[in-house]
Order: structure tokens, then C-alpha cells, then sequence
């Protein structure tokens, strides 16, 4: 994937060993701290995940550390830029891709990149060959002759991010960027940024989905009403949380309230339901424990299709961490 443009403003030789450094960022909104005292290091050339619940602080995080909001404390730097001095430094260093397309409809694709080449100042030549390279780098050469309004919503996701590309950034920032989408979709997207990351360029991206995070971040930090409250690669995450977890699946989902009513009773602790159907999964601490809570389950005549017992998927983290489940793809969170 050739995604390096002939008037990139970023030269990785001259960048220090993180993209970003940020220590005590606050933003208030009235007498709500969106952001509380968030301190945040990410090293040049991961991707690096921001989880939390819908009104968690993550994206005005992000807007602030794409200088889009003026943090009210704290202080940052941006590929070694400095975020409230250097404002100007560090947007020519960065780009964002938000939650919502920002694209002409009524133009083709090909005609969006060429419009956006020439207002980054590219010659018309130069223009037209960028849009052609961006287009075959993200698989959409075929598709670049068509007006974006008759493009598909993955289609539409990644015009929307090479359009991003045009100049080379240091640091690229990603809000949410599979909301919505399809999986084969989803799955094209992941290729691109693991292809973006490979290239050099750093990405801090927010995610609802956590087998997103899972998959794609090196390093992944979960805040919760404007504080971050857990930090590191997914595998440490997951050691903290604990590995005796048990996964029971029921045959019948009409019994799953009295399951998790005496798994809760059994084992102490609050039992987290999949959104797909009967799947409960509770912290048991040991197998003897865990043995004592299926023989509870069987006795009151509760058959169950499957059961194991491991580590936590990255969705029970979040719940350990926060006390609820991850909010549903698709809800957003507020801007204030």
C-alpha cells in the first residue's frame, strides 16, 4: 500500500520516541469535567485504543489532542509539538477522520481526492496522480468514477480516510471508524489501518467495538467519566481482571434470568450477559468454585448447551473496569 505523498510535512527521523505525551488534560463543560486529569503516552507507530462508555470523555479527549478543543488544564505534545503553542505545528503534523463522512456526494471519488489534493497545494498533475495512488491503495480504483452518494458505507468509510492521506501525517486520528459498517466491511477497514500502522503512521483511534481494540491495538487505555482507570496491551488487561472466569451457554434462553440469579448467588459477583442470546460469564476464582456453580445450575434443572472455563474476553475487562457492558455500536457520544 502506498500511502507516502510527495508533500508530506512529516519526517519520522526527526519525531522523539512518542507521537503524543499528554499529562493532566481537563476540559470542563459547565459544572461537568468531560475530561479529568487524563495523562497519556503513545509510542510513534502503534495503534493505540481509547475505550469507554458513550460520555466517557473519549472523543473530546481526541478533539482536544487534535488541538479541535482547548483544553482548560493540563499540557501536551503532538509529534514533539506543543499542543496549546504550537497549534499550527501540530495540525500540519495530524489528521482526523471523524464519526460522519466528510465528503461531496455529488462528486465522484476520484474528484474529492483531486479537490482536496489542490487545496493542500499540490500542482493539477500532482493531484490527479495522489487521488490515483489513494485509490488503488484502498482498493477503490474500480469505484473512483462513481459519485460518493451511490457508494456503499464501507466504501464511503474508507474514501473518507484516504481523503485523511493526502499529506503523510505523523499521527492519525480515528473516531469510531467501523461504526456502522458491515462486517466484510469492518474487516477491509482493519486491513488499511494495520497497513497505515505498518507505514509508519500513528494511530489513536476510539472504538465501541472491543474485539476492535482486541485486534488491532498494541496498546489500549479505558477511561471512565473523563479519568482513565486501566491501561496497557489487551493480554495485561485481561491478567488483571483475573483468568478463572466461567462461560456457561444455556440451551433454553428463557431460563437465563434464573441462571444468572444463582451464579450471582453461588460465586459473589455480578454475571455479565452477551447481547447475542443465553451466554453468562461470571468471575469464579477456581475451578472448585466454578465445579459448585454448574452443580447449582443442573440441580434446579437448567440445561446447558456449553460451558468452559479461562480467561476474560477484552468485553468482561470493560465490565470488571467499568461495571457495565460497552455501549451498542451505532450510539454516540455527546459533544457537548
Amino acid at each position: 500500500m502506498n500511502l507516502t505523498s510527495p508533500g508530506a510535512t512529516f519526517t519520522h527521523a526527526a519525531q522523539d520516541a512518542l507521537a503524543i505525551s499528554a499529562r493532566g488534560m481537563v476540559k470542563i463543560f459547565g459544572e461537568l469535567r468531560a475530561v479529568d486529569g487524563i495523562d497519556l503516552d503513545v509510542p510513534r507507530g502503534v495503534i493505540f485504543a481509547i475505550l469507554g462508555p458513550n460520555g466517557a470523555g473519549k472523543t473530546t479527549l481526541m478533539r482536544m489532542l487534535a488541538t479541535l478543543a482547548t483544553p482548560d488544564a493540563g499540557s501536551a505534545a503532538v509529534m514533539g509539538h506543543d499542543l496549546v503553542t504550537e497549534p499550527h505545528a501540530v495540525r500540519g503534523a495530524i489528521a482526523m477522520t471523524g464519526q460522519f463522512a466528510s465528503l461531496d456526494e455529488d462528486l465522484t471519488g476520484r474528484e474529492n481526492l483531486i479537490l482536496l489534493s489542490r487545496l493542500w497545494g499540490f500542482r493539477r498533475r500532482q493531484a490527479k496522480d495522489r487521488a490515483d495512488e489513494l485509490l488503488a491503495a484502498f482498493d477503490l480504483a474500480d469505484a473512483g468514477g462513481k459519485q460518493v452518494k451511490d457508494y456503499s458505507g464501507g466504501m464511503r468509510r474508507r474514501l473518507d480516510i484516504a481523503a485523511s492521506l493526502i499529506v503523510t501525517p505523523g499521527v492519525l486520528f480515528l473516531d469510531e471508524p467501523t461504526t456502522g459498517l458491515d462486517p466484510k466491511a469492518r474487516q477491509s477497514v482493519w486491513r488499511m489501518i494495520r497497513s497505515l500502522a505498518a507505514s509508519g503512521v500513528t494511530i489513536l483511534l476510539t472504538t465501541q467495538y472491543l474485539d476492535e481494540a482486541d485486534q488491532l491495538a498494541a496498546r489500549i487505555a479505558v477511561i471512565d467519566h473523563g479519568r482513565k482507570i486501566a491501561e496497557g496491551t489487551s493480554r495485561e488487561l485481561k491478567a488483571a481482571t483475573g483468568s478463572g472466569f466461567l462461560h456457561v451457554a444455556l440451551a433454553d434462553a428463557a431460563r437465563i434470568d434464573e441462571a444468572a440469579r444463582l451464579l450471582e448467588a453461588k460465586l459473589g459477583g455480578s454475571v455479565q450477559r452477551s447481547v447475542e442470546g443465553a451466554e453468562l460469564s461470571v468471575m469464579a476464582g477456581s475451578p472448585q468454585r466454578a465445579n459448585e456453580a454448574l452443580a447449582a445450575l443442573i440441580a434446579a434443572g437448567i440445561e446447558l448447551a456449553d460451558f468452559s472455563m479461562g480467561s476474560p474476553s477484552l468485553d468482561e475487562v470493560f465490565f470488571a473496569l467499568t461495571g457495565g457492558p460497552a455501549q451498542p455500536a451505532g450510539q454516540k457520544e455527546v459533544e457537548r
